[in-house]
């Protein structure tokens, strides 16, 4: 009997390790953190985007503070697969943890990560809900993503771009085959599209009903006008090409490929004032990391107003700390007004899935 007691004793102790070590933590001031996290020396960042590219963005961290940050390959799935199966290790790979805003359900924010992340000097600037996701405090928005319309100048009057929904439908009509959107399987564009006419065409009790009906018919009368693409990347290559004049985009992405010479740098983006989603992603430290100062000062630094100002200079992001000013020449400040929240994540799924079965299927 004292044996087994014992065990039990043993094995909650070890299990409530990580949550003391990551209370003691937080209540340090931040000095400490900092100097503690200079002597840790490492980080590992798990995110499954574009590593190659934040590996030589995160050198500024390393040549600020001397820390050395590991960013391992894997997806977004692989990663919140290990995530989760490391959460009863006493210590686990992860430091530092990112995930889309609309997966942080999947995360168990409270439970798994270290916080509240008050302690972060600038958290007073920054977001915990992003893309229909909340972080509850445990996790911030360190990535901000705009969806709106991408075109080409030289084939579209700039003077008569499409503001509101009955313009845009006009426009469509009147230019057969100008306009597209991606198959919402294929990227969030697509999605943010889908649920754009929705919000537009159905009244809000309707949406909470779960009657989505008047913008499936909307989508049926104007399906032989629009374009209908495979992915993100075949809407704004086919853009390129001069196939489209018209299509649904993500802000970064289009920005990203101009970067890299895959779309020429004529091409234009805007928010129309109907109003498209702006998302982004999360993140985190795990209350089990290894390197948990480190991983603090890590996040704090993703998510200060300059580092903010360098991602939407080098890769097109929305700042999501409202002391950083964005680039020059970006989308202009007003044109932010008109960002809207996706969906949540239960009526998401909900128009993504009727969508895919009504429109795509056609059932």
């Amino acid at each position: 009997m004292l044996k087994t007691i014992m065990s039990a004793t043993l094995v909650a102790s070890i299990f409530a390790s990580p949550a003391l070590a990551a209370d003691d933590i937080v209540k340090k001031p931040w000095n400490d953190i900092v100097a503690q996290a200079k002597k840790e020396g490492e980080v590992v960042w798990f995110y499954w985007a574009l590593q190659p590219r934040f590996r030589e963005l995160t050198k500024g961290f390393t040549e600020k503070y001397g820390i050395k940050v590991t960013i391992p390959d894997g997806t977004v799935d692989a990663n919140i697969s290990k995530f989760v199966a490391e959460r009863s290790r006493a210590e686990g790979d992860i430091d530092v943890m990112s995930v889309p805003g609309d997966r942080l359900p999947q995360v168990d924010v409270t439970a798994s990560l270290l916080g509240p992340l008050d302690i972060l000097p600038s958290y007073s600037k920054l977001r915990t809900k992003i893309n229909g996701g909340d972080g509850k405090g445990y996790a911030v928005a360190w990535w901000g993503n705009q969806t709106g319309l991408a075109y080409d100048p030289t084939q579209v009057d700039e003077k008569k771009l499409p503001q509101s929904f009955e313009e845009l439908t006009a426009w469509i009509k009147a230019n057969p085959q100008g306009f597209a959107f991606n198959d919402p399987r294929g990227g969030g564009a697509g999605n943010a599209f889908v649920q754009t006419a929705v919000r537009l065409t159905i009244s809000q009790d309707n949406l909470k009903a779960g009657n989505y009906q008047a913008a499936w018919d909307w989508f049926k009368s104007s399906k032989e006008s629009y374009g209908f693409t495979s992915s993100n990347a075949d809407s704004l290559t086919r853009l390129n090409g001069g196939e489209f004049q018209l299509v649904a985009a993500w802000e970064d992405h289009l920005a990203s490929l101009q970067k890299s010479g895959e779309v020429d740098k004529r091409m234009k983006f805007y928010i129309p004032k109907f109003g498209m989603p702006g998302g982004g992603n999360a993140v985190g430290v795990a209350a089990n990391a290894k390197h948990k100062a480190a991983a603090l000062l890590f996040v704090d630094w993703l998510t200060s107003a300059e580092t903010q100002n360098l991602f939407a200079k080098e890769m097109g992001a929305s700042p999501v700390n409202s002391d950083a000013q964005g680039v020059q020449g970006g989308v202009p400040a007003e044109q932010r007004a008109y960002s809207v929240d996706f969906l949540a994540i239960k009526d998401a799924d909900a128009v993504k899935n009727q969508f895919l079965e009504k429109i795509v299927l056609g059932k």
